[in-house]
């Protein structure tokens, strides 16, 4: 069955070349302007980290002014916290329009992970010395330890990527929907899936207003999509089964009368 098509609005996300031949399978390579817009969300979330880690040398300072100030020592942890979550954020979608090889394994892990990383830089030599420093005491230092380690908790469940883009898994993908024919796919967006077809019954629904239209990598970028729709996929093979498995002929025997004898008629 064809794609009927949709009454929803349909966005067409521009850029993105289409994906190659599943027959030539080269390894996916980041659009110019995807590594573009990676670079500038990696240049604003390194400045973010360095906001945050200059937040963390301020509060380790006022730990050495006697009497501390509790309010504003956590006011920096704070503060510390938000400038440490912006850049992982940044850092985890600039990932997403310019993932790293899993064949380097040094690399991959750092550049997805980086976020925790530094959430730890932030957070644990300020934990470390709060707990360690004479000067706070009893409730003092329960409160303000206590925020510094939800706060480094907190960072560094942002900052882990838990399903980390990779350039071998981006080409899969694209493969994969090359390979049931399609340039495109089709997703809304609250959706978790991109889809064949702009008229498949998950993406048509009264809650939808608005479809778009784009290259598998775009649908990463923008959503971090990386799943195709089941029943898109089943749809498409159920289509094609039709196709490629066409009703055998079957050979009618053929009678055979010796030469010069007469076909004999049944009387009645």
């Amino acid at each position: 069955m064809a794609d009927k098509g949709t009454k929803k609005k349909l966005t067409r996300v521009e850029g993105g070349d289409a994906a190659a031949p599943a027959r030539e399978a080269k390894p996916f390579v980041a659009a110019p302007e995807s590594k573009a817009k990676a670079r500038k969300f990696r240049i604003f979330a390194i400045l973010s980290w360095i906001v945050a880690i200059g937040l963390e040398v301020g509060a380790i300072l006022m730990l050495k002014k006697v009497p501390i100030q509790t309010t504003w020592l956590i006011a920096l942890i704070v503060a510390d916290l938000v400038f440490a979550v912006i850049g992982s954020l940044l850092w985890k979608k600039a990932n997403r329009f310019d993932p790293a090889s899993e064949k380097e394994k040094f690399r991959f892990f750092v550049q997805n992970q980086l976020g925790a990383i530094i959430a730890v830089i932030a957070f644990l030599p300020l934990v470390i010395l709060i707990f360690a420093n004479k000067d706070l005491k009893g409730k003092q230092k329960g409160l303000v330890g206590a925020v510094a380690v939800i706060a480094m908790l907190i960072a560094g469940f942002v900052g882990v990527d838990f399903n980390p883009p990779s350039q071998e898994q981006y080409a899969q993908q694209i493969e994969q929907v090359k390979s049931l024919g399609a340039e495109h796919v089709y997703w809304t967006k609250s959706g978790t899936r991109f889809h064949l077809y702009q008229d498949c019954q998950h993406i048509n629904t009264r809650k939808t207003d608005e479809i778009f239209q784009g290259t598998v990598p775009q649908a990463r970028e923008l959503k971090n999509i990386t799943e195709l729709c089941k029943t898109c996929e089943g749809r498409w093979k159920k289509e094609h089964a039709a196709v490629e498995s066409p009703v055998p002929e079957v050979e009618i025997p053929e009678t055979e009368f010796p030469t010069g004898d007469a076909v004999p008629v049944p009387v009645n």
